[in-house]
């Protein structure tokens, strides 16, 4: 199974940049132009450990969580690594640029934590359309990052924090863009998010690692959905009900931790998210008619 893209996979798939070619604080953070990375194309989802906000005028498509959102002028979009998120360009003129930082490099450093924000908590509208005004103070602040980024003064990346601070206080004065692209099938959308975050539970690398969103209500709470909305969406894209899809997915990484790792069935059972290992023995041989063991090679 596919992990979360990491920020160095991100520099190495995008800019042919290894480890060694970037200093330690560009590790943690960075500033593009839009066209270093995309060129006007489609940005399939990925799943990535890191957060992105981008700064594009044009006219384009952006897909986040369940929802699609048609932008036509300048937007400043706030993409978190919690939902999978792509953007489809519609003219291959589009022109911004976009930085990426990982939580530790927000965190790390203040007393507060990046996710209380509201931009970047479940559900939240992470779009914001800007007028001509707006669209200057978005530039100054993104101008000052990318000077102090190749600047050689000791503290920039401490200031560089303090400018992504200054941005998110701008757009939370702001209004969030409302405008829906109605094009796209919701209940396909739905499911297709809830297949991502579904699918970056997995693989567990560790035994002491515990399998994190489990029912359908945690998957709905995280993509700002009610819970029937996503019941619906599953049962009529995938003829599976919501909970059935994710024994499913839980069966298939426990036979598959069974073959091919030496930990013990107790190990297994907590790790998927039991109580208990007798807990996993009854799902288990409900879902297979078979008793774990009989999995061991």
């Amino acid at each position: 199974m596919e992990k979360a893209e990491t920020l160095e996979a991100f520099y190495k798939d995008k800019f042919n940049k290894r480890d060694e070619q970037l200093d330690s604080g560009q590790m943690q953070f960075n500033l593009f132009s839009y066209d270093d990375c995309t060129a006007g194309a489609k940005i399939s989802y990925r799943r990535r450990d890191f957060y992105k906000v981008s700064f594009l005028k044009g006219h384009y498509l952006l897909h986040y969580g369940d929802k699609s959102l048609e932008v036509n002028g300048t937007a400043l979009t706030f993409f978190s690594p919690d939902v999978p998120y792509t953007v489809e360009a519609f003219e291959e003129d589009n022109v911004g640029g976009y930085f990426v930082f990982r939580e530790s490099y927000f965190n790390d450093h203040y007393r507060s934590n990046i996710r209380d924000f509201p931009i970047f908590a479940n559900g939240s509208k992470p779009v914001f359309l800007l007028n001509k005004s707006q669209e200057k103070e978005v530039a100054k602040i993104f101008k000052k990052m990318q000077a102090e980024l190749v600047s050689d003064y000791e503290f920039k990346y401490d200031l560089i924090r303090n400018y992504i601070v200054e941005l998110i206080h701008f757009v939370l004065k702001l209004q969030p863009c409302e405008k829906l692209y109605q094009h796209i099938d919701a209940k396909v959308r739905i499911t297709t998010v809830f297949n991502e975050l579904l699918d970056r539970q997995f693989p567990i690398e560790s035994s002491t690692e515990t399998f994190g969103l489990k029912t359908a209500s945690e998957f709905a709470e995280r993509l700002g959905v009610h819970v029937n909305s996503l019941n619906r969406a599953v049962k009529s894209t995938t003829g599976k009900t919501t909970t059935e899809y994710i024994f499913e997915r839980l069966t298939s990484e426990a036979i598959a931790l069974l073959k091919h790792s030496d930990w013990n069935i107790s190990e297994i059972s907590y790790s998927l998210g039991f109580e208990d290992p007798s807990h996993f023995n009854h799902f288990f041989k409900k879902q297979t008619n078979k008793v774990p063991s009989s999995f061991r090679i």
